[in-house]
């Protein structure tokens, strides 16, 4: 596999441990455990049922976690000291065939990850601001698509994947903006609708 392949692999590793890390971990571990990819050195780890055990565990408490409006963003908030580190050592990893971690790749692979976790962090706080479960449910379940989706393209078809990550991603920064767009002329619209109203004297 070309340098430009594995490129390609630790940038999608990054964005998807921005956003599912523990998923991610257990994924590019099961699947080097079976023989169905050869992973680089530092990643070689995860193979250990050890590691698997414990990713997997972790990906099914998140599975739950990210679907209850409210737990999911505070959740996402203490998962922001593990899905960045994570992003930066599977980015590095996956360039590193003697093990050593470059500290280019370790910075494009933190950036990458902040980039897909802020998205993700953004787009729930903004579900959440609606009474029913089901946009949040929804979007929890299209992520967790997502992931897994794009795991299984990483390897196979990594130009594909790729592509279909920065079409979401922009796709998701869009509508984020578009929605913040519209409550925050909502907010000052309301405001100005109590500043003008008249107040009634009380005698």
């Amino acid at each position: 596999m070309s340098e430009v392949h594995l490129f390609v692999i630790g940038i999608l590793l990054a964005w998807m441990a921005g956003i599912r890390v523990y998923l991610t971990v257990f994924g590019i571990g099961l699947a080097g455990a079976l023989g169905w990819v050869d992973l680089p050195t530092a990643l070689e780890p995860a193979e250990s049922w050890w590691v698997l055990g414990t990713s997997g565990a972790l990906a099914l408490v998140e599975f739950f976690a990210d679907k209850i409006p409210g737990v999911d963003s505070g959740w996402d908030l203490l998962q922001t000291l593990v899905r960045i580190p994570a992003g930066a050592f599977l980015a590095a990893a996956t360039l590193s065939p003697d093990g050593h971690l470059s500290g280019g790749a370790l910075a494009a692979g933190a950036g990458i990850a902040l980039t897909s976790h802020v998205l993700k962090t953004g787009s729930r706080a903004l579900l959440n601001t609606s009474p029913e479960p089901v946009s949040n449910w929804t979007a929890s379940i299209t992520e967790d698509v997502a992931v897994t989706g794009a795991l299984a393209l990483a390897f196979a078809h990594p130009w594909i994947a790729l592509f279909l990550v920065v079409g979401v991603s922009v796709l998701v920064a869009l509508a984020i903006w578009w929605v913040w767009r519209k409550l925050s002329r909502g907010v000052r619209r309301l405001f100005a609708t109590e500043s003008q109203s008249p107040r009634t004297a009380i005698e």
